[in-house]
């Protein structure tokens, strides 16, 4: 389809969203709405890819230009057929079909558009438009058509007689039309409507006066429907959800509720993975396979083969490798790295620090800006006190290391291989390969002490 155009109209405030957020950029599975619409039409393969922006203009041209396609500006806004003129210099030399598209319509699929394209090279038509029938069509341009079904001109509701009102046929907003007729219609166009804008809609009237070919092709409602509210935007974002989720089942991840998992669209997931119930995986993680994830929150990481995440978990962009063993209420925060077989247990959060290959921190701990070898035990309570109030400092444990419940290690401080770390130390030096380190105050038994206080104490 190179030798299409595309235009998607992304000028819009979206007031009804109440949003100091443009709507355009307003996020569906983890991803800005209008990013699905220019995805389409690059999987369309049209080279031809221009966006009009307007509200927020910067934002939305940094996403614009960010996913490959052209940014222009339409200011003031006039109305939407202002809109696709402002794409009448950069066409200037386009003899072909454009495709008019909405950025506020992200649940189109691929298969509709090239079924839309179909029809309208079969027809041989120069101009054709989505339609779709609505049981409550408020709040959208109807279609209006003469005795025979030929389409007459389409009435915007806030334009339109209570009999047209009843109409429940509307328009999309999707059109294909030929690039000379598009903008010689367009420059015809008055704003003579209650908003004063220049409608694209007029362009059917235009057409049919003209006796220009021109086709209505009904589509599926839960496609077309633009996002224009929250509500709106919470019901596309199920629509995504159930899409995601029917896709990763189709390539062998397993989820015991789908309608409970909840996976963001830059996701991947290797076969063989379970899912349960409650599981949260977003931005670009990345799941191995045969890992089995209970209810958990995983961000912006990568999850090895055959890893256990347990219930309650939050991973932020951190990598686990293979035949790790995370939680249960366990957080793995940013730039941590958990090696092979390496577990981390119950109520353990683990900050900017490396656990080595079949290491353990298995019980109540913290290990913040750490670097920790193979084999080391760490047990529970165990703190790296890597905080001075002013700066962060690094903790080293080298391989197959012990180090005993309740001990407190104030960086910087290395602890060399092999050594054994008493339980309840606090470890303020270097402690050599092979040794043993205690701190604990030498213990003393005062013999009938209790009994004594109490004898001594005033009866309440």
């Amino acid at each position: 389809m190179t030798e299409y155009a595309a235009i998607i109209l992304a000028a819009g405030q979206g007031t009804r969203m109440k949003s100091r957020l443009a709507k355009v950029l307003h996020p569906l599975a983890g991803v800005p709405m209008l990013s699905y619409v220019i995805d389409l039409v690059q999987a369309l393969q049209i080279e031809k890819n221009i966006v009009i922006v307007g509200h927020q203009a910067e934002a939305v041209s940094a996403l614009v230009s960010e996913k490959g396609a052209v940014a222009l500006l339409q200011n003031p806004p006039k109305g939407t057929g202002h809109a696709v003129l402002q794409a009448k210099e950069a066409l200037k030399h386009f003899q072909g079909p454009v495709l008019i598209l909405n950025g506020d319509t992200p649940l189109l699929r691929k298969e509709t558009i090239e079924q839309f394209v179909a029809q309208y090279q079969r027809e041989g038509a120069a101009l054709a438009l989505l339609t779709v029938s609505l049981d409550n069509p408020r709040g959208y341009g109807r279609v209006i058509r003469k005795m025979a079904g030929a389409i007459s001109h389409i009435v915007e509701e806030k334009d339109a007689s209570p009999e047209e009102r009843l109409i429940s046929e509307v328009n999309t907003g999707v059109y294909l039309c030929d690039a000379a007729f598009l903008f010689k219609a367009l420059a015809r166009i008055q704003p003579n409507n209650q908003q004063n804008e220049y409608y694209l809609t007029d362009i059917i009237g235009i057409a049919v006066s003209e006796g220009v070919h021109l086709i209505g092709i009904e589509t599926r409602p839960e496609e077309v429907i633009g996002v224009n509210s929250r509500a709106d935007l919470a019901k596309a974002e199920a629509v995504i959800r159930d899409r995601i989720n029917q896709q990763w089942m189709a390539e062998g991840v397993a989820m015991i509720d789908p309608s409970q998992v909840y996976i963001e669209a830059k996701v991947t997931i290797g076969r063989d993975t379970v899912l349960y119930p409650g599981v949260v995986l977003e931005g670009e993680t990345h799941i191995g396979e045969g890992v089995t994830v209970h209810p958990a929150r995983i961000r912006d990481s990568r999850i090895g083969d055959e890893a256990l995440i347990k219930d309650y978990c939050l991973i932020d962009s951190a990598e686990i490798a293979s035949q790790v063993s995370i939680g249960p209420f366990a957080h793995i925060r940013p730039g941590s790295v958990i090696q092979k077989s390496a577990k981390v247990g119950n109520f353990v959060e683990v900050k900017k620090s490396v656990l080595g290959e079949g290491s353990k921190v298995s019980h109540l701990s913290y290990i913040g800006d750490a670097h920790v070898g193979k084999n080391v035990n760490i047990g529970a309570g165990t703190i790296t006190c890597n905080y001075d109030g002013k700066n962060k400092f690094q903790t080293t444990i080298e391989d197959d290391v012990f180090i005993g419940s309740d001990t407190q290690l104030v960086a910087p401080v290395r602890v060399g291989k092999g050594a054994l770390i008493a339980a309840g130390t606090t470890v303020t030096r270097d402690v050599p390969p092979d040794a043993l380190a205690l701190s604990r105050v030498k213990q003393e038994n005062k013999a009938d002490w209790v009994k004594k206080r109490n004898r001594l104490e005033p009866k309440k």
